[in-house]
């Protein structure tokens, strides 16, 4: 699974990597939970480029009950296309959320008790994103409000994340960014591809503070190793 990142790159800098024609404005955030606004990057028919907020947690269109939104922050890779709550954003509306690490956690004993100590997992280069694959919705309630909301999706873990949990969000390579977020590409068979564990040789994790654990904290400290 994916419930905790990172994206401390600025905005200009997310314009000048994808190409944006424009990108919200946001301060850098080290502790991303679920169920609060995200920057998604997405690609219109035309080929333009935004960077935009969207909600952590997938809403579908016809959802009858927004709370459901709170199950749906992340999409099994394996059944992406096959599940009614993210097989018409899988082949419609994909998105890229970029991040600069995200947190995990591996049980380890303590003390005579198994506790969770939260691991940092960010790109082996400094100065790179991860890219997401993520999917995005638009809901509207019955009074006619939107919410604009978006999920990660997951696959088995690589050699890095083998050790610390048996869930990873996929990490698009950089060739195929710009498949993933053409809005013409529908073939879920193809979109499939795309779907698969990141290089281990492009990744690096270690151990933080165990500070992250509540997402109420808020600081650079919390991707320093420990």
């Amino acid at each position: 699974m994916c419930g905790r990142f990172v994206v401390a790159t600025p905005p200009a800098a997310l314009i000048q990597r994808f190409g944006l024609a424009s990108c919200v404005d946001y301060g850098p955030r080290y502790n991303i939970a679920p169920m609060t606004n995200v920057v998604v990057i997405r690609q219109n028919v035309e080929g333009e480029r935004k960077g935009e907020f969207h909600r952590w947690g997938l809403l579908p269109s016809w959802a009858k009950d927004p709370s459901i939104a709170g199950k749906l922050n992340n999409a099994r890779g394996e059944t992406v296309n096959e599940k009614a709550s993210f097989r018409s954003a899988f082949r419609r509306w994909r998105c890229i959320i970029p991040g600069d690490g995200f947190f995990e956690w591996k049980p380890v004993e303590e003390n005579g008790r198994t506790v969770k100590q939260p691991y940092y997992i960010r790109p082996k280069a400094d100065g790179e994103l991860f890219c997401f694959a993520g999917l995005t919705e638009r809901w509207t309630s019955p009074a006619g409000e939107e919410i604009l909301s978006c999920c990660i999706i997951t696959i088995g873990p690589n050699t890095v994340m083998e050790p610390i949990h048996d869930r990873m969000p996929v990490i698009l390579a950089a060739e195929d960014e710009a498949a993933w977020l053409d809005p013409a590409n529908t073939d879920p068979d193809k979109l499939r591809n795309f779907v698969r564990p990141a290089d281990p040789a492009n990744m690096m994790a270690f151990a933080v503070s165990r500070a992250v654990n509540s997402s109420r904290n808020e600081s650079p400290d919390l991707i320093a190793p420990v």
